[in-house]
């Protein structure tokens, strides 16, 4: 990955980031937290609509690609990435890994989240 990409990459995220924060001020949390469920859904929408665009990872380029993609959606959600990656594998018929995939990235990080409250305990 070029320095360019990398650079582009880290403007992206700064400003997904900023966006996510400012979603989180702006709804409050009720029984649910609604400001990450929502973000999360928002993004989600976001990568899906850019990758549905004919030929973005290739004819974008790096930069575009890089800014929007991995930098803007990355930033304000990761959990779009992991539901376009999930999509990808259901789309190409991986059931088993899609599956596999949703079961292993939620349940680890719940086990890793509560180890590392346990480790800060």
């Amino acid at each position: 990955m070029s320095p360019a990409a990398l650079l582009w990459i880290a403007v992206g995220g700064a400003l997904g980031s900023v966006v996510r924060a400012l979603g989180n001020w702006a709804i409050p949390a009720g029984r649910l937290p609604w400001a990450t469920i929502l973000i999360n859904i928002t993004g989600s929408l976001l990568i899906g609509w850019l990758m549905a665009k004919p030929g973005v990872a290739g004819n974008w380029g790096a930069r575009t690609y890089s800014f929007a993609v991995v930098g803007i959606c990355g930033g304000f959600t990761t959990f779009s990435s992991f539901s376009w990656q999930t999509f990808e594998q259901m789309q190409t018929g991986r059931w088993l890994a899609a599956a596999a995939h949703i079961l292993l990235s939620v349940g680890l990080c719940l086990l890793a989240t509560w180890a590392g409250w346990r480790l800060g305990r």
